[in-house]
């Protein structure tokens, strides 16, 4: 209604920022491979050495992107488009820093993907292409080997936060997420891999003193404190690493050597001449002029929320449902006390509380991660542990709520939500299942196959 009205002038599929088309027969590789897929990801997840497991889930992310995007117009395509980061190169030249320094004020020139980030997406590219790989295609690759490597490093980060099974059952959903349509087709891939790499280096680092603390810290606060100049939408994203370190409790060593990391990046582009509040606000002057701009916000404050969803896929929407409503109906019980003349000790799950693995309560032995049925048999899907996964999907969340309501992302948030979508995802994991699987590849192949997206 709001299409036919001329409300929404720019967007002729809302709430995707795109056109309908109809599938054909390029889906069968990537058809072909999601059934292969669900049929073996979980149990190799789970049998493999854990190091194996990571690299088999890697290279499914990478074959699952790689399939989706072939099956259309083709993996380098969208970077070829007039308005993105490399049709700017150019206008670098050979005086990167010349370029950084006036890059505020000549803005209003630049295309609209360089108007509406930081600068250095632009920079990446250049170097890229200084190192002699230079056009679309290296451009893509390097979007899709590292946003696909993200799938490593969320694990990475959950086998700290919450143990190595919670990481094992996340590898297959993290692999074949329908984000995977704008992973292998967007910048946004690769900032949602530098963001989970420097998550997944404080939590790794964080939790030992002395110099590989500081070191592991110092390669995290570079890769976050790169994350607001490469966009400006990802100032809400460093929520998930605050949350991260309180949940492993990183050392001092570690978070000083986070924040002098940081520190450095924002230094180095200040002396280049890139004051980061001044690019905030000559974006928001090109964003303002934009059509974009006159989009109704009541309309996005609801419709960005669906495409997350499209981009988590329904597992994640259950796997929320179910994690919530457990959450409002489960009373606390402290670490110690007793339900039921039964002592609660420390390590799983029992009507909400946690007790080891192995120990007996009212009989049985306890399975891992499941939740007894009247202190008795397991029953029902996994619950996490307090201030484990559900703490980073809730931090990703409220990341995305934040950006929603400012109301600077109406519309086209297809890309923008791949870094948050990938902790979101995690949800997906309270639902176990290759049924809940096969739904998160079957989502994917109806957005490539029915969407005509520009990315």
């Amino acid at each position: 209604m709001l299409h036919g009205a001329g409300v929404l002038r720019i967007d002729h599929l809302p709430p995707l920022h795109g056109h309908l088309r109809v599938p054909s027969a390029a889906l069968l590789p990537p058809l072909a491979f999601a059934a292969l897929a669900v049929a073996a990801l979980p149990a190799l997840a789970t049998r493999l050495r854990f190091g194996a497991a990571l690299l088999v889930a890697y290279g499914a992310a990478l074959a699952w992107a790689v399939l989706l995007a072939s099956s259309g117009e083709g993996l380098a395509w969208p970077f070829t488009h007039r308005q993105e980061y490399l049709a700017v190169l150019p206008a670098v030249g050979g005086d990167p820093l010349g370029w950084l320094a006036s890059f505020t004020e000549r803005l209003p020139a630049y295309p609209t993907h360089v108007r509406g980030h930081p600068p250095l997406p632009v920079l990446v590219l250049w170097v890229l292409a200084r190192v002699g790989l230079p056009g679309p295609l290296p451009a893509a690759l390097l979007a899709v080997a590292t946003g696909c490597s993200a799938t490593v490093a969320v694990a990475l980060t959950v086998r700290r936060v919450a143990g190595e099974e919670a990481a094992r059952r996340a590898l297959p959903y993290l692999a074949l997420t329908p984000a995977a349509v704008w992973i292998a087709t967007t910048m946004d891939a690769f900032f949602a891999g530098v963001g989970a790499w420097g998550v997944a280096l404080l939590v790794r680092g964080g939790t030992g003193g002395g110099l590989p603390g500081v070191l592991y810290g110092a390669a995290a606060g570079v890769l976050l404190g790169a994350l607001p100049y490469l966009s400006y939408g990802l100032v809400p994203y460093l929520l998930v690493p605050v949350v991260a370190a309180v949940a492993v409790r990183v050392t001092r060593a570690a978070v000083v050597g986070c924040l002098v990391g940081a520190a450095a990046v924002t230094a180095a582009f200040a002396a280049g001449g890139f004051r980061w509040p001044a690019g905030v606000a000559a974006t928001h002057v090109e964003w303002a002029a934009d059509p974009g701009a006159a989009r109704p916000y009541l309309y996005f404050l609801v419709a960005n929320l669906a495409v997350l969803a499209l981009l988590t896929g329904p597992a994640t929407a259950a796997g929320l449902a179910v994690l919530t409503d457990r959450a409002a109906a489960v009373p606390a019980v402290p670490v110690g006390r007793t339900v039921a003349r039964r002592v609660i000790a420390v390590g799983r799950t029992i009507a909400g509380r946690v007790v080891p693995v192995g120990r007996t309560v009212a009989g049985p032995v306890i399975p891992v991660g499941r939740v007894p049925n009247r202190l008795g048999a397991a029953a029902g899907p996994v619950r996490w542990p307090r201030g484990g996964v559900g703490a980073l999907v809730a931090a990703a969340a409220v990341a995305v709520l934040a950006l929603d309501v400012s109301g600077v992302t109406r519309g086209e948030v297809e890309r923008i939500w791949v870094p948050y979508a990938v902790w979101i995802s995690l949800a997906a994991t309270a639902v176990p299942g290759r049924r809940w699987l096969a739904a998160q590849a079957a989502i994917g192949l109806l957005l490539q196959g029915l969407v005509l997206s520009p990315w």
